[in-house]
């Protein structure tokens, strides 16, 4: 369900365990990153949401599923853009949950989280009250305790009640927005509708034992009710996704199949009598995964002299080569990938990694060059910092060696290793130089703490 928080039907979970589950599987992938940024983009815009400021980030889950942890980071699963038909109906996730952000619902749980604190303790403390009263009249009234756990427990239902029904109204809010934003960018609120008729139909939903006030979302019924009014009324409502943009949808879609999927389905889905470029997309991951190498190529290189210009392209022959042992015939496939997107860090990272994976000097020099941007556009991951360690050891600098190293177990949160690491290469770099500095950050630093 398209939710403010992961949580269940019957629970409501606080934002940061939302987002440390999600850690736990992030997948990277420079072509959907893009797609999904590009259907951001003027949502965003819409939202009034400051560009840069929330990250998407795909999640490895195959439910149709996405959710807002904080205000900065909107996760997404990759079911839900295997699920969907059309860019359409991504776009409107991406609205409702640019609605959360918008509408700054998450600091508003917090303290409502905050104020049901209060009314839990209130309830034990009733119930402690109850007990001492209980005791005193022991004689006269069998069961003492008995009151005290009514008190205490309908407390605790209380608020659970309270904070669903305060999510309930939150997500009834999201979908409003949602359907302002679309509007504001010329879109249809379909996809969004289409969604929840999808959801409807889904056999958990088709039940008459479902206490509503334990679902975290109103019922889909009334949800789809409600969100048709609201669609109908647009004057956008029957406007189309432009066919490039359907293009891209189709093809990340089969490249997450391609990936994602056992071979099985992909076979069911994109069968070899289907030649469409999406098709022959997955089919060409899947003898990559499956270790036909010449398959795969012969594949890709067919898709590469139809899209020559397509950098997603390149970059899936250049990791095909690197992964097969090899990295020297990836280079210059990767450098083409670069060029075609040069914003795109996870195939500067691959670019980086064949680099290194010479063992050559000269080819260390371009690493540590492709790296070093790569690791500055996006400092929090540890991949590139990886690479980038390994790529100053083969040139012999053995401090920015240690604190590459120690970055990258920082950012994994191996706060062990990265305190280890940084010490070596204060010993080895000179004092108060920007290595120096940044690795005397790491060791001054303290982890963050579990909740």
């Amino acid at each position: 369900m398209l939710a403010l928080l992961a949580a269940g039907a019957a629970a409501v979970q606080p934002p940061l365990a939302a987002a440390q589950d999600a850690r736990q599987s992030i997948v990277r992938d420079a072509e959907v990153e893009a797609l999904l940024r590009d259907y951001a983009t003027p949502i965003f815009q819409a939202a009034n949401i400051r560009k840069g400021a929330v990250q998407i980030i795909l999640v490895s889950d195959r439910s149709f599923n996405a959710f807002v942890a904080d205000g900065r980071r909107m996760f997404i699963n990759v079911g839900a853009i295997m699920d969907s038909k059309t860019p359409n109906e991504i776009i409107g996730v991406i609205a409702h949950e640019s609605g959360h952000i918008a509408g700054g619902h998450l600091q508003r749980l917090r303290e409502q989280l905050a104020n049901a604190q209060i009314l839990a303790i209130a309830g034990m403390l009733l119930g402690a009250g109850a007990v001492v009263g209980a005791a005193s009249s022991r004689d006269r009234v069998g069961n003492a305790g008995g009151g005290a756990m009514g008190i205490a427990v309908g407390s605790q239902e209380l608020v659970r009640r309270s904070l669903l029904s305060y999510q309930r109204s939150e997500e009834q809010a999201a979908d409003v927005m949602a359907v302002r934003f679309l509007s504001a960018t010329q879109q249809s609120p379909r996809g969004m509708l289409d969604t929840f008729q999808r959801f409807n139909q889904d056999a958990m939903f088709k039940t008459s034992s479902i206490d509503p006030y334990l679902v975290s979302h109103p019922m889909p019924n009334e949800r789809i009710a409600n969100l048709d009014v609201l669609a109908h009324k647009s004057p956008y409502f029957d406007a189309k996704d432009p066919p490039a943009l359907q293009a891209r949808h189709d093809m990340a879609k089969a490249k997450l199949f391609g990936f994602m999927a056992k071979a099985e389905e992909v076979g069911r889905r994109y069968p070899a009598s289907d030649v469409s470029r999406p098709a022959r997309y997955a089919r060409a991951i899947v003898a990559y995964r499956y270790k036909r190498l010449p398959e795969a190529l012969s594949q890709v290189d067919a898709l590469i002299r139809e899209e020559s210009a397509n950098p997603y392209l390149w970059e899936l022959k250049g990791q095909i080569l690197l992964e097969f042992g090899r990295a020297q015939e990836a280079i210059p496939i990767l450098r083409k990938a670069v060029a075609l997107a040069p914003a795109a860090t996870p195939i500067r990272v691959l670019l980086g990694h064949a680099l290194v994976a010479t063992e050559s000097r000269g080819s260390a020099d371009e690493a540590v060059r492709e790296l070093s941007n790569a690791v500055q556009r996006e400092p929090e991951g540890a991949e590139g910092w990886r690479h980038l360690s390994r790529a100053y050891a083969i040139r012999g600098n053995e401090g920015m060696a240690a604190y590459a190293a120690a970055q990258a177990y920082f950012n994994e949160g191996d706060y062990n290793a990265a305190a280890t690491q940084a010490s070596r290469a204060k010993e080895q770099l000179p004092p108060h130089s920007p290595g120096w500095l940044k690795a005397d950050d790491i060791l001054n630093t303290r982890p963050p703490k579990s909740p």
